[in-house]
């Protein structure tokens, strides 16, 4: 083989980059447990310790220093299903930013096409703009829509624009809208703390989706990113203003916590308990003053290896302070900072500023809020700013200005600390009411806060005219530019819709987890035993290619950060099953290389040579679908062609080079090598079954079957499941037996209607499909989880949610378009491949046709079993599994094709028919090994995968069958039946004998 040294030098590089990617996954796993040994089961411990190690140098390679976070980032992303969070799926609602761009016209026709085009939009892939632009013309031909959006607001258009100008500004302004509301939505996640979030625009649907892993609070989270963005100005008091009160609250605080040294066991110490009250004023009041003043305080100090509630009340004499200044105190007393606070204390801190007892002490117009970033990114990246406002005590305007006054905003820099800044500018009103707020508050701070967030806190040291000013707040450039986008977007506030909503919480996602890697070992396990049973020590060969093609799988979605999908995990799986045909291929071809009497070395070279043509055009093919896939998939089949796609060419790598670099090893060295034992390698020999001939009998039954398939589809359709349908489905678990159709009965009232209610797997979890208040509210999931869980609860006892999902009838119809246009385009791509790589028309058809069997196979019987089979709803992840079984079954019969060819090239006068029988007889081995590995590991997917994958485990069983079928009974047999009698005879291809004439 040529180009040893440079395939070795690859491979070498390869692996070490694999293994640089996955140590950070090891290591962020490593400083995982020892947070959790820590901790021992406290959550905010382990979250403490976490937040001490985040920006401890734990790697440092050549010039980069690699940190806790770092190394979080850059370890292997799982996804929702694997881990728990939130998928979330939102969409402008363009009718309300439509209404907002005409000032609220009450026009009658603008009205009913705005309605019209809201309904049609849920079903119609035309995107909501034109809709309503249609619309109107239908109502009124002439008419033109500059005298609908031309007014003060809108100064890119006037009355006299072109309908076709309006309709470019619409478009224009939803999309800024949409960028905008991304810009905001980033920035709001930021805040989260989540662990590899994910946000993806679709600027062409007006969509946003967010993938927020670990999430356990969705009410909340929809709020938040809900809430329009909102800036405001706000006076402040001064940390010196507020001592007594911090003071007085620390005290209550060690009451409540501690309470009191009373001795419960006389009646008298409880009637004078407040005697026997310890007084902190004195230890708080020094403790803070301490603090203000720079000097330590061992009050402030605490064991973290105190376990008693004794040692506990000795250490903390000062419980709120200690939390209050964990990183010192300001040692301005003009300052409005109250606090400089760990991440995870926060939470606390706002548990004790609401208690009652301490609402009472403090200034009736005092709002806290925090720091909407950390105090600095690298000194202190765990802590945040407590900042005290000044509220004007009216309840709709607590600040003395608003973001409605800011007309202009921009990036600029500061040119005295060279720092990005965001420049501002304001209406006349704002200049004015700007102005007379520096006037009044010389010397001290005014603070700048959105969405809740302070950003910055400055020192006003003169009079502001002119309505201009600046935001700093440590920005990056690119802060300052998104802060300056989100403010010029004030005057278009932009409502948001919850389309789609799946909640996975974290006990399914464990237990997926569970599932999935008991698959994948038992399928390697499994495929690797036949491997070695079936061609002995090259079975070893295989097996060594095979554990680095997984390898290689695993490091480049590391270094990908592509996420790790349980239908991921089941693509490894697959992918790893698939690859054994590249060795299949080439084992083959040396046997048959063997049996002609070559020597072992020049047999190995021609085996590889002649397999390298089908091998590569099998690849190619399943490589289409995998492209697709990824171009038109979403969620669970854009995970899946991910692993799908680096498989095949980590597969080809591994089978190919890899493999033949080990026997190269082996034959250098005089080692043995064989392919097969006494039992397998007189397998298939001599078998010479008349394929083509009875060809007319396999017609009959597929059709006897797809027929009875189209009638079920006609008659009672597919099980389909909620993305493809609409509505809520949510799974509960409980500690008892939970029976199906009793649940249904109870929950039928509650739901308003008929849900649908299914075991799921085991017999203590249900899955229940309803489409309760679906469209009405964003919280209707919640509302009709509430419902379940009550419901259930008073028959079976403790009912907990592990998953919930909720899809829109817009969003299902999306799904199952961009699902139906998925498969046909896919099966357009191979069909054109076949043509060019195989110049026969024939042969694309058969295939066509036999993919399309295939597709109609499966299809089928999902149909006629829908009522039978527990797991036969068909979701995106059976389009996934159909379209895995199009690349097998195409990969099947590119194989056969390939040998056709070769021998077509070799007997060229012979009849066609003998050849081709003679070449589906040659390739046979090929085709039932490989439809056994993968039939293995579809089954041992189907049995352990877990329910979540059973459905599209089941899918891969039938399409693996039926692919394997196909390629020999259907698409070869298509093509033969296309070519014409003299081709079959072989006569066209017979030399014409040139006769001469004798004089």
């Amino acid at each position: 083989m040529k180009s040893k040294g440079a395939i070795r030098f690859f491979a070498i590089a390869l692996a070490i980059v694999c293994l640089y990617q996955i140590s950070f996954t090891f290591l962020s796993y490593r400083i995982n447990k020892k947070a959790e040994a820590y901790a021992n089961g406290n959550e905010e411990l382990k979250q403490r310790y976490l937040d001490s190690v985040s920006t401890k140098s734990y790697f440092n390679i050549l010039v980069k220093n690699y940190t806790y976070r770092d190394v979080k980032e850059r370890e292997l992303n799982l996804g929702l299903d694997l881990r728990g969070g939130m998928y979330v799926t939102m969409e402008v609602a363009t009718d309300k930013l439509l209404k907002e761009l005409s000032g609220n016209t009450n026009d009658a026709i603008f009205n009913q096409a705005l309605d019209y085009a809201k309904k049609e939009s849920t079903t119609s892939q035309i995107p909501f703009i034109d809709l309503f632009y249609n619309k109107i013309l239908e109502l009124k031909p002439d008419i033109k829509l500059g005298t609908y959006f031309a007014n003060l607001g809108n100064t890119d258009i006037s009355f006299n624009s072109s309908s076709e100008e309006v309709l470019v500004y619409l478009k224009g302004t939803l999309e800024s809208a949409l960028k905008v509301t991304y810009d905001i939505l980033r920035t709001r996640i930021d805040k989260f703390g989540v662990s590899q979030p994910n946000v993806s625009p679709n600027f062409d649907k007006g969509r946003i989706t967010l993938e927020l892993p670990g999430i356990k609070d969705p009410s909340r989270v929809r709020r938040l990113l809900k809430g329009a963005a909102k800036l405001e100005f706000y006076t402040t008091y001064t940390i010196a203003e507020l001592e007594s009160v911090i003071t007085e609250a620390d005290k209550i605080v060690y009451n409540l916590e501690f309470g009191s040294d009373e001795k419960e066991d006389t009646k008298e110490s409880k009637t004078d308990s407040s005697t026997n009250v310890k007084d902190t004023t004195s230890t708080a009041s020094n403790s803070l003053d301490a603090l203000m003043s720079g000097e330590s305080t061992d009050s402030a100090t605490t064991s973290s290896d105190s376990t008693s509630k004794e040692d506990e009340k000795k250490n903390k004499t000062t419980p709120l302070i200690e939390k209050l200044f964990a990183y010192g105190a300001p040692q301005d007393g003009n300052s409005p900072v109250i606090g400089y606070v760990r991440a995870s204390d926060t939470a606390k801190i706002n548990t004790y500023f609401q208690l009652d007892e301490i609402k009472e002490i403090l200034p009736p117009d005092l709002k806290l809020a925090w720091s909407a970033k950390p105090i600095d990114e690298k000194q202190a990246a765990d802590a945040y700013y407590l900042v005290a406002l000044k509220t004007t005590n009216i309840e709709e305007e607590p600040a003395v200005l608003t973001g409605d006054v800011i007309v202009d905003a921009k990036r600029d820099v500061d040119p005295q600390s060279n720092a990005y800044v965001v420049s501002m500018r304001m209406n006349s009103e704002g200049a004015v009411r700007w102005a007379q707020i520096t006037k009044d508050n010389i010397g001290k701070s005014v603070a700048v806060v959105l969405d809740g967030g302070v950003y910055s806190f400055p020192n006003v040291n003169q009079e502001i005219t002119g309505g201009n000013s600046q935001i700093s707040g440590n920005f990056t450039a690119e802060e300052a530019s998104d802060l300056a986008t989100i403010l010029k977007a004030g005057k278009l506030p932009v409502e948001l819709n919850v389309i789609n909503e799946a909640v996975v919480g974290a006990s399914m996602g464990q237990q997926s987890i569970n599932q999935g890697l008991l698959s994948l070992i038992a399928g390697t396990i499994a495929v690797i035993l036949f491997m070695i049973f079936y061609y002995a020590k090259s079975g070893w060969v295989a097996t060594l290619a095979l554990l680095a093609n997984l390898f290689f799988i695993i490091g480049v979605l590391t270094s990908l950060q592509a996420a790790l999908t349980l239908p991921g995990m089941a693509g490894i799986v697959l992918t790893l099953a698939m690859a054994v045909d590249a060795n299949v291929l080439i084992f083959e071809r040396i046997r048959e290389e063997l049996r002609t009497g070559k020597g072992i070395k020049l047999a190995i070279q021609e085996g590889y040579n002649h397999a390298m043509s089908s091998i590569i055009d099998a690849n190619i093919t399943t490589l289409l679908v995998a492209i697709i896939l990824m171009v038109f998939g979403s969620g669970p089949i854009y995970g899946f062609a991910i692993v799908l796609f680096i498989g095949i060419l980590t597969s080809l790598f591994s089978a190919i080079l890899l493999s033949r670099l080990i026997y190269d090893w082996l034959l250098d060295r005089d080692k043995q090598v064989n392919f097969g034992t006494k039992l397998t390698s007189s397998l298939f020999l001599n078998f010479n079954y008349n394929f083509i001939g009875k060809r007319k009998l396999f017609y009959i039954i597929s059709g006897v079957i797809i027929t009875a398939g189209v009638i079920s589809l006609a008659t009672q359709g597919l099980n389909y499941g909620v993305e493809f349908r609409g509505g809520h489905e949510i799974i509960v678990e409980s500690d008892n037996t939970m029976i199906a159709s009793e649940a249904r009965v109870v929950l039928s009232e509650a739901l308003d209607g008929k849900p649908e209610v299914k075991t799921f797997g085991a017999d203590n979890k249900l899955r229940i499909l309803t489409d309760y208040k679906l469209g009405e509210t964003d919280d209707a999931i919640n509302q009709a989880k509430e419902i379940v869980v009550s419901t259930l609860s008073a028959k079976y006892g403790k009912i907990d949610v592990i998953s919930s999902d909720t899809v829109s009838s817009t969003v299902a119809s999306d799904i199952k378009s961009s699902a139906l246009w998925t498969i046909v385009f896919s099966l357009l791509v191979i069909f054109l491949y076949v043509v060019l790589r195989f110049r026969r028309w024939q042969f694309a058809l058969g295939a066509l046709i036999a993919l399309i069997h295939d597709v109609m196979l499966v299809l089928s019987i999902f149909s006629i079993f829908k009522d039978i089979l527990p797991f036969s709803d068909f979701d995106q992840a059976l389009v996934a599994a159909v379209l895995t079984v199009l690349g097998y079954s195409i990969n099947d019969t590119v194989v056969v094709f390939d040998r056709i060819r070769e021998s077509l090239r070799l007997n060229k006068y012979a009849p066609m028919m003998e050849t081709i029988n003679s070449a589906i007889n040659t390739t046979l081995s090929r085709t039932v090994i490989t439809s056994v590995t993968v039939l293995i590991v579809s089954l041992i997917l189907f049995f352990f995968g877990g329910e979540t994958i059973r459905g599209f485990s089941f899918a891969m069983i039938i399409g693996v069958i039926s692919g394997t079928y196909s390629s020999i009974y259907i698409a070869t047999p298509i093509a033969v039946d296309f070519h014409s009698k003299e081709q079959l005879a072989g006569k066209l291809s017979q030399p014409k004998v040139k006769q001469t004439v004798k004089a």
